[in-house]
Formats: C-alpha cells, sequence, structure tokens
C-alpha cells in the first residue's frame, strides 16, 4: 500500500465507494443544486467537479441565499481528436446543458461550465452518444492522454495517435459505476464488486497523467507528465521510446516540501512494450503513493523520497525486464502548428488562436459561431491543442480562402495577425468558477498579454519567442512553471513571478518575485526583458538569458529600476 499507515478520508472513501458509485444515483435524483461531499469527491471520477459562481457568491449570501452552483463536466478525448460530426454535437449542448461557452484544456481536451445539476446526467449521457465519454477525466485514475496535435499524414503522427488511443482506453478503470449512474445500464450480478486488476480497490493515490511526444513535437510539455514515452525514430521506422517518469507541476504555497518537477528518464524500451510499461509504473505508483497526505501524493514524491534508481528498479520488477539505456535524440523543439500547414496527402489544417481556450461569442469577435459555421459547412475535423487552441483539419485546398473569409467576416483574430508571445500564452480558468483560485487568470490574461507586448515593441523584441503561462492558483494548470515567464496566483490582484526555464519545455523556471499586483507585471519585467534584447547570446531564447544571470543578478535590475522611477 502507501507510505505510512494513516489514509486520507478521500481513501477510505474511494475504498468503500462499490467503485466509485457511493450514493450518486440517488443524489443526482434528488432535488435542489449541491451534492455532498462524498458524491462531491466520486463525481470527480466520472468527469465532473461541482463548482460555485464566485462572483455572486458574497452579494447571494448577504441576501440570505444559496450560492449559484454548477458544475464542470469534461470530456475525454485522446490526443484532443474529434470529428466534425461530434463537436457539432458538443457545441450545441454548450446551449442547452451549459453557459454556451465551451473551455480547451492544456490537456487537449473540452470541459464545459456552469452546468445545472439536474443537466448534468443528461449532459453525460448525450456526450456518450456521440462516442465520446467524460469516464476518468478527473480524479485518482489515470487522466485524458495526450500526444502531438498535428494532423501530418505519416507513419509517426499515425503511431502517437493511435498510442494516445490505446492507452486511454485499456487504462480505464474496471468498474460499471458509469454506466449504471449515467447510462442507465442495469446492475450486474457483480456491480460494486468488480475487481481493479490495476487501478486497486482505493484506485491511485492521486491524479496519474501520461503525454506521447516525439522530440520534434513537445508542443505538450512531455516532462510536466506522471509518465512521458519519447517516441524516438528512425525515418518511418519506431526504434522505441525513451521512458521518463515523476513530472508534475503542482504545489502549494508555503510548503517547501511540495514543488514542481519536470519527468526524469528511466531508460528506454521498445515499440510493444509501451502498454505494459505503463501498467508497470502505474502499478509503483499505486502501491507507494502517499495516501495519507494528498499535496503529497503524486508519482514525484515517490520518485525523490525513493531515489530515481529503486523506482528504475521496481519499475523493471514490475514489468518482467530490464529497462534498456535510453535511446539518443535530438533536442525538444516546439513547431509553430497555427496558421495553414499542408498535411501531406494533398489537405490541409488550419490552426485558430482561441484566447485562453474559451471557445464563445462576444460582441467583437463570435468565434463559436465561426467555427459551427465552418464546421457545418466544410466538415473539418477539429483537434484540440495543448495550447489551448483549435486545429482544423482535413480540409480541402478550395475551401481554404472561404474559410478564411468567413473567419475575418466573425471578426476572429488569425495567427498572422498576433505576435509569437500572443500566440504562445496560456492561461487558466481561475475565477469566476475555480474553486482553487485566488485571483484571476483567464480574464486577465487579455491586459497582461497587451502591456508585455508593449515592452516588447519597445524593445524590438515582437518577433522573438516567448513563453507566458497565467495561472490563478498555484496548481499550475497552465504550466506556468516552465516556459519562459510564469505568473502564479498569489493573493487578489497579485501573482508570484516565474522566469528562467526555457521554451521548448526542458526546465523548471524559478521563482523571481513573490507578490506583484497586476497592474505592476509589465513595468517589472521591463527591466530583464531590456537587458535581454541588449546581452543575449546567438539564439538565446529569454529563459535560457534568465537562468544564465541568475535570480540575484536579475532582482538586481528590478530594483535599479524602481530605484530610478522612484
Amino acid at each position: 500500500m502507501s507510505s505510512g499507515t494513516k489514509r486520507s478520508a478521500v481513501e477510505a472513501l474511494k475504498e468503500t465507494s462499490r467503485g466509485l458509485r457511493g450514493n450518486l444515483v440517488a443524489e443526482l435524483a434528488a432535488g435542489g443544486t449541491q451534492v455532498s461531499e462524498d458524491a462531491y469527491n466520486l463525481l470527480k471520477f466520472h468527469g465532473s467537479y461541482e463548482q460555485y459562481d464566485r462572483d455572486t457568491a458574497t452579494a447571494l449570501k448577504k441576501q440570505g441565499l444559496e450560492k449559484d452552483y454548477g458544475f464542470m463536466v469534461r470530456l475525454r478525448a485522446p490526443g484532443g481528436r474529434l470529428t466534425a460530426a461530434q463537436y457539432l454535437a458538443l457545441d450545441g449542448l454548450a446551449d442547452s446543458h451549459g453557459n454556451g461557452t465551451m473551455r480547451a484544456t492544456t490537456r487537449q481536451t473540452l470541459q464545459f461550465h456552469a452546468v445545472r445539476k439536474d443537466n448534468l446526467k443528461s449532459l453525460i449521457a448525450a456526450i456518450n452518444a456521440t462516442l465520446l465519454t467524460t469516464r476518468s477525466t478527473c480524479g485518482d485514475v489515470v487522466r485524458n492522454v495526450i500526444t502531438s496535435p498535428a494532423p501530418v499524414r505519416d507513419a509517426v503522427h499515425a503511431r502517437l495517435e493511435a498510442d494516445a488511443r490505446l492507452l486511454s482506453t485499456t487504462l480505464l478503470p474496471r468498474s460499471r459505476a458509469y454506466d449504471e449512474i449515467f447510462l442507465d445500464e442495469a446492475p450486474r450480478a457483480d456491480s460494486g464488486q468488480e475487481e481493479e486488476p490495476l487501478l486497486g480497490p482505493a484506485y491511485l493515490p492521486r491524479k496519474f497523467k501520461i503525454g506521447i511526444a516525439v522530440p520534434q513535437d513537445n508542443t505538450i510539455d512531455a516532462l510536466s507528465n506522471d509518465l512521458a514515452f519519447i517516441a524516438v525514430w528512425e525515418g518511418e521506422t519506431l526504434r522505441g521510446y525513451n521512458v521518463a517518469v515523476g513530472g508534475g507541476l503542482g504545489m502549494t504555497h508555503n510548503r517547501a516540501d511540495t514543488y514542481p518537477r519536470l519527468a526524469s528518464v528511466l531508460g528506454s524500451v521498445g515499440p510493444d512494450a509501451l502498454l505494459a510499461t505503463a501498467e508497470a509504473v502505474i502499478r509503483v505508483q499505486r502501491d507507494n503513493g502517499n495516501r495519507a497526505d494528498r499535496k503529497r501524493a503524486r508519482l514525484k514524491y515517490v520518485v525523490d523520497d525513493k531515489g530515481i534508481d529503486w523506482v528504475r528498479a521496481e519499475v523493471e520488477r514490475e514489468l518482467g525486464a530490464k529497462l534498456a539505456d535510453p535511446l539518443p535524440t535530438p533536442p525538444f523543439a516546439m513547431p509553430e502548428l497555427l496558421g495553414w500547414h499542408a498535411q501531406g496527402d494533398g489537405r490541409w489544417w488550419l490552426g485558430v488562436p482561441v484566447p485562453s481556450g474559451r471557445i464563445a461569442d462576444t460582441a467583437e469577435v463570435r468565434l463559436r459561431t465561426a467555427l459551427r459555421r465552418i464546421v457545418e459547412t466544410f466538415a473539418p475535423d477539429p483537434i484540440i491543442t495543448p495550447q489551448q487552441d483549435l486545429l482544423l483539419s482535413n480540409i480541402a485546398e478550395s475551401d481554404r480562402a472561404a474559410i478564411t473569409a468567413l473567419l475575418r467576416e466573425h471578426g476572429v483574430t488569425l495567427a498572422e495577425e498576433l505576435t509569437p508571445f500572443a500566440r504562445w500564452a496560456l492561461a487558466c480558468p481561475a475565477l469566476p468558477t475555480c474553486g482553487l483560485a485566488l485571483t484571476e487568470a483567464e480574464r486577465v490574461r487579455e491586459p497582461i498579454v497587451a502591456g508585455l507586448e508593449a515592452v516588447l515593441h519597445r524593445l524590438g523584441l515582437t518577433q522573438e519567442r516567448i513563453s507566458l503561462r497565467i495561472t490563478g492558483c498555484p496548481n499550475g494548470c497552465a504550466h506556468s512553471y516552465g516556459g519562459d515567464i510564469g505568473l502564479v496566483g498569489r493573493v487578489p490582484g497579485s501573482y508570484a513571478i516565474f522566469v528562467g526555464g526555457d521554451f521548448a519545455g526542458t526546465r523548471l523556471s524559478f521563482k523571481l518575485l513573490e507578490r506583484v499586483p497586476q497592474a505592476e507585471i509589465a513595468a517589472v519585467l521591463a527591466p530583464l526583458l531590456a537587458a535581454y534584447a541588449a546581452e543575449r547570446q546567438g539564439g538565446e531564447g529569454f529563459g535560457d538569458y534568465c537562468a544564465r544571470r541568475g535570480a540575484d543578478a536579475l532582482l538586481g535590475l528590478v530594483e535599479n529600476a524602481r530605484a530610478s522611477a522612484a
């Protein structure tokens, strides 16, 4: 079992839940807008979080009224792949069951927000009718498996997509709870007693994330996953996978024993050992993860507490074979996926920017309507990217001009009209829906980007690839501890600033400042960007420059600028 003898309350709940059933059938059928604490925790495993509108909570409380409760519902879409028909069905559900928007995430899936309790079951059933599911998209299970979104028609990308589908479908729980609760499947004789040979009776100690990449395309931030497979190819021949374990970007403020970590390479396995290796790593985490302290329950803490050599030996024991030495690879790269690209089969894909991943219509930009009209008319198959954008794939050459015109007609900003800084800026949802948010993220992305773009323009850096990630809390859902600049919500209106990661996702950033008001972010970063413009070496990225100079030198630049402005 796990380290220590004490278990958290969630562990006891999972083990006594009759395969994640609990009392969910009765609670969902009952009236009201909320569920119990136990139901809240079990619903995660089926793809939903109970939330409430934090914008209105205080006013409602003053009136003696209940909070405005709703549920987030998340899809399982391996590699972010959707068909045109699925996308149109989901778009319709956003109106009938949600708040009229959909949210693309860094794990290549879509979320619905503000779903009412009495709509929850019917929404999940309708999603399943499209041959998609919400099963195991939250909770202590293997989450949506991600891979390169690029729809390049070659052996490499076909295998990446197939691998993501294989792992995503094979590593699901065996319990039929989901089918009974949401799809009205009749209980079987063994209902509530199904064995979980891989995940175990209490499932995993914490969420478990898997990514599959090639060095030439690390847009998924492979090393941020609990388990990363790096596929190594020679031409059209797959040599095998480098296996890396122990990534994870969440942490807790004021707890030094929690921290972001990039995965460490254990070794390599052959092309036919992907699934067996994944199962071996999962069993090591299942049996050794911390089940007493959920804040230290991820695989990364097993790796650090036990040591990488111990973890390698345990994985080899579970696998029944030795891991080979890591295969040589080129450096990780981050290809540009937005704009028009040839697929290699005579058709094209168009990468459409979706700021903060929010597929919505506003008075100025009718993005959601434009996408719906394009999919209705030209039937491209959408793909969700880890950068929260959409790739519209399988487009005929003859349709390109009409699609571009339709986007412009609806006020949509195209990729070529954005700076690289705006194209690569990420933000988590944060307020008003996320209960963990300490401050804003999605809703302040635009002004923060605009402020920093003004600095970049003044310094002649507008065409530099500099990545910005904004999160409203320290959990890192928008990968705020990687890339060039990370803003992490600290208190309302203020952020910790992290710098020094690299654009390709192979180095973590470090904390530079603790609590910077949103209005001061551009001014604080301006002297660093100015020094970078004057002193960079060769093709050095901004994060590389910050790592080279170090925290003390960078803080000196900030303090000198403040003194000059005083």
